[in-house]
């Protein structure tokens, strides 16, 4: 399982990004006025960052949990899986933050079904972004939730399905 406490900014033992640079496409990087989708205009796709030694903190600060969580096997290196995890520090939910070049990626195996396994070990969702929108991976089913505004977030909610309860995420508007 994903340590939480294993989330110091630090890569693990024997780690390190190589020839990835996914997180440069994926993320929103104001400082630089990157957007999630496309590459930041300072990456070198497959070699590195150019600004690498002046590049913001924002980016410094940042490992994915490929990179801390050593458990975690090759195939889940971002430039080989086609997403990046990480872990909301607020609720520990799983996030996985997916190429726009492979948007099934996440479906695929193994990830699929260690995906559900990491939903119900925790009892939360694991949530699946292509840019700003959203699927909520549950141990026994897919949420799509579609994208999410700054003032929404996602809650967990117990519901009834086939007259038995099951655990599913909805968007609600933030408290003003």
């Amino acid at each position: 399982m994903i340590d939480p406490a294993r989330m110091a900014n630090q890569p693990a033992p024997g780690r390190d990004c190589g020839s990835c640079t996914l997180c440069c496409k994926v993320y929103d990087v104001p400082a630089v006025e990157s957007l999630a989708g496309s590459w930041c205009r300072h990456c070198q796709p497959g070699r590195g960052c150019a600004i690498h030694a002046t590049r913001p903190e924002h980016c410094r600060a940042f490992f994915c949990l490929w990179m801390t969580q050593g458990f975690l096997g090759p195939e889940w290196k971002p430039d080989k899986a086609r997403f990046v995890l990480t872990m909301d520090p607020a609720t520990n939910w799983l996030f996985v933050q997916l190429d726009p070049g492979a948007p099934q990626a996440w479906r695929k195996e193994p990830y699929l079904t260690q995906l559900r396994r990491w939903a119900a070990a925790g009892n939360r969702p694991v949530i699946v972004f292509l840019n700003r929108s959203a699927t909520a991976v549950m141990p026994d089913h897919d949420v799509p939730l579609g994208t999410i505004t700054p003032d929404e977030r996602l809650v967990l909610r117990e519901e009834l399905a086939a007259g038995r309860p099951r655990m599913t995420v909805v968007k609600v508007r933030a408290a003003a």
